[in-house]
């Protein structure tokens, strides 16, 4: 079994893969203000809609920034790279983070199956425990794979994290704040979309078309040995980039299981047009030979879209264009 730990002494403050021990890990789990099945969220790592409101509102600059080909996108689409290439992603239904019988996902002794609470309820969407089948009932393993790159670096320490409780918690687990937690991350992401209009639900924090509010990323820290396990951490929609294998980059519409990849030197991210950096799957998996990119950590998070190349005109049949 593989494991991890995220080490301040480390190479680059980072997901480290645990071969030899490494000295100097961050804070014990005891600290970690979070959600738990036992506790009611206190300070509050997660974001309400009233906070999400205030920071879309406040997330002005590198938004409005963006290269025109963002502003070209309809409110239903998002970018993703593969094949070297900048895609549109056109969303045809909202997300589903499959929950099976006999999962347990918010820990309160009870399994699904006789826990409608668990359905209305955090957790739903969990980076770190994935599930068996997708939304069609088909098999996870045999659905096809959305690579989410998420910028586990931090650019600016001086930028404030979605929250300031978010921003101390990260410190003290990490070491740092990485840029996906960041209000104004300092590299270009593809959720949220970038370029104008920001509205109160469009362009800040935890707002991405038809993807969740927020994940619970306890399941994750957990196989770090990060917090206790059956600790739900909700946490808004983290910034993030999205990549796809070369042979899906023009695909009609169907569910594709959410993959997370957590980039840890900035040299590798992918800038906005897609022209250096990770824009093919070949080059993930180089860049995690060489220690720059997280293993892959699955999720019970499926997204629904329909992919092209930026620029092409949809190819026939394909819904919702």
């Amino acid at each position: 079994m593989i494991r991890f730990t995220f080490s301040q002494r480390c190479a680059a403050a980072s997901l480290i893969v645990l071969v030899a021990g490494c000295a100097g890990t961050v804070n014990s789990p005891a600290s970690i203000t979070a959600y738990s099945h036992e506790l009611q969220p206190k300070s509050g790592l997660g974001v309400n809609t009233d906070s999400l409101r205030s920071l879309a509102q406040a997330t002005t600059t590198n938004r409005i920034a963006a290269g025109s080909s963002s502003a070209q996108l309809k409110i239903d689409q998002t970018q993703g790279f593969g094949a070297d290439q900048l895609l549109t992603f056109t969303y045809q239904q909202q997300f589903d983070c499959v929950d099976e019988p006999f999962r347990d996902r918010n820990y309160d002794g009870v399994v699904a199956a006789e826990d409608p609470a668990e359905f209305y309820s955090p957790p739903a969407c969990q980076i770190g425990a994935p599930s068996t089948l997708s939304p069609s009932g088909n098999l996870a393993s045999a659905t096809d794979k959305l690579f989410v790159l998420v910028p586990f670096f931090e650019t600016n320490p001086d930028e404030p994290a979605f929250t300031p409780e978010l921003g101390i918690q990260m410190r003290k687990l990490f070491g740092f704040v990485p840029d996906a937690f960041k209000i104004e991350p300092g590299v270009a992401v593809q959720c949220p979309e970038p370029g104008p209009p920001i509205t109160p639900f469009k362009g800040g924090p935890g707002t991405c078309t038809m993807h969740p509010l927020q994940q619970d990323i306890g399941p994750v820290l957990s196989a770090l040995h990060l917090i206790p396990p059956k600790t739900i951490l909700n946490v808004p929609l983290v910034n993030h980039s999205h990549l796809l294998d070369n042979s899906q980059i023009v695909q009609t519409a169907e569910w594709w299981q959410v993959i997370v990849a957590l980039v840890k030197d900035p040299s590798v991210w992918p800038d906005r047009s897609g022209k250096t950096g990770i824009t093919s799957v070949a080059k993930l998996r180089a860049a995690q030979k060489k220690g720059l990119v997280s293993p892959d950590v699955p999720s019970n998070f499926f997204l629904f879209f329909s992919s092209q190349v930026a620029g092409q005109h949809a190819m026939p049949g394909m819904p919702g264009m």
